[in-house]
């Protein structure tokens, strides 16, 4: 089970030290199985001991440039960064990063031997209209994808359960996975408001590997108590 812990715009260098110190002793009885990634600021990137993966939430497809307030693969480099978000809803919605602009990240870092963690989603009106059309418009956000990359995986986020306290209800979650499945061999995540409380019913779906989770990772003792539950 994968258990990936994004904390988009939150958390500093020292809290984020802090943070793995504290999931690194609480994870010490861990299943060897389970991996954990934990998503910190571009300010948090660091090399930090233990077990647990960091990865970066965003990249420029460069090694270096003029780009001004990006960080290209020199800047991972330097920290031993080998894992990236792409795709996330909030940078295509809020930051307005195209198909075409995600696809060119994805090449780049697949080139460079990155595990990629790539999202995809629906809003709420898509979500409303029947699931031929999450599906066909879950497929449109592979378009530019090499889904047989071998370090890929794929959170599904339905944009209308990220940080909004709706998650996906477990039927809607089995029905999403299992469309997806026969498109994607690789891991399939969840996340939209995964917590404590429903952590046990949404990895016990099939087609669920694990969960991206967002606002209630922000506590190390509390993503520790998911990842152990």
């Amino acid at each position: 089970m994968i258990f990936a812990a994004n904390f988009k715009m939150n958390h500093t260098r020292t809290t984020t030290r802090d943070y793995i110190e504290v999931l690194n002793k609480k994870l010490a009885t861990k299943k060897p199985e389970e991996k954990v990634y934990i998503f910190p600021p571009t300010t948090a990137l660091d090399r930090y001991e233990g077990e647990i993966t960091v990865g970066a939430q965003n990249a420029y497809p460069a090694n270096n440039g003029a780009f001004t307030g990006e960080i290209g693969l020199e800047q991972l480099e330097e920290f031993g960064i080998k894992t990236i978000l792409i795709g996330h809803s909030e940078r295509r919605d809020i930051l307005g990063e195209t198909q075409e602009k995600v696809a060119e990240k994805f090449a780049f870092f697949k080139e460079e031997g990155f595990e990629i963690i790539y999202c995809i989603g629906e809003s709420l009106s898509i979500r409303e209209s029947g699931d031929d059309a999450v599906m066909s418009h879950l497929l449109s956000q592979f378009e530019g994808i090499d889904l047989t990359y071998d370090n890929l995986i794929v959170a599904y986020e339905p944009i209308w359960a990220i940080g909004t306290g709706r998650s996906a209800t477990a039927k809607e979650i089995e029905i999403t996975h299992a469309m997806l499945r026969t498109k994607v061999s690789a891991p399939l995540l969840y996340g939209g408001s995964v917590n404590p409380d429903n952590i046990g019913e949404i990895t016990a779906i099939d087609n669920v590997d694990g969960v991206l989770v967002g606002s209630a990772s922000l506590d190390a003792e509390r993503f520790a108590s998911m990842i152990l539950s």
